[in-house]
């Protein structure tokens, strides 16, 4: 049972890790199939810093300690210097002018929008809630001014 808590427990840092420090849930994509084809990058991403760990050196922030094992945090941070000393095989941009922006008369269509997925049904309105607990309070007053009624005829007749 254990070994499962402690399972769950990595999982749920990675996926912490994820979200926040290699931004999964940023973009917006307009379809499931580039939703998914972002998140199967994320494994991949962190696999590469994984793989990096002993390659690059650690460079802690004025408050940080230097550590011996890097977390995939600590790799993130320290990794532009490894991708500035590799470099990469595309050549340098060369400038073109002024680029000729949207033609006129062309219009612009707006990203389609889903609505939104909801797990449950919504919570009735709050005049209704209020309606119904009125409602409820004074049938549990009627019922309690019976009672209070029956208690004093039975009180009466045992006189």
């Amino acid at each position: 049972m254990w070994r499962q808590y402690l399972r769950r427990f990595a999982l749920e840092h990675w996926y912490r890790f994820v979200r926040q420090r290699l931004h999964w849930t940023v973009p917006q994509p307009s379809t499931i199939e580039q939703m998914e084809a972002w998140s199967d990058l994320m494994p991949l991403l962190t696999w590469q810093l994984w793989l990096a760990r002993s390659l690059v050196e650690d460079t802690p922030l004025p408050w940080q300690k230097k550590v011996d094992s890097l977390s995939p945090g600590r790799v993130a941070d320290s990794i532009t210097a490894l991708l500035a000393r590799i470099g990469s095989p595309a050549p340098d941009p060369k400038p073109r002018g002024k680029s000729p922006g949207w033609t006129t008369g062309r219009k612009r269509t707006p990203r389609p929008r889903y609505p939104t997925v909801r797990e449950r049904a919504s919570k009735p309105p709050k005049t209704e809630k209020v309606a119904a607990y009125a409602s409820d309070l004074s049938l549990v007053i009627s019922r309690s001014c019976e009672r209070s009624a029956r208690v004093i005829i039975s009180a009466e007749a045992s006189f």
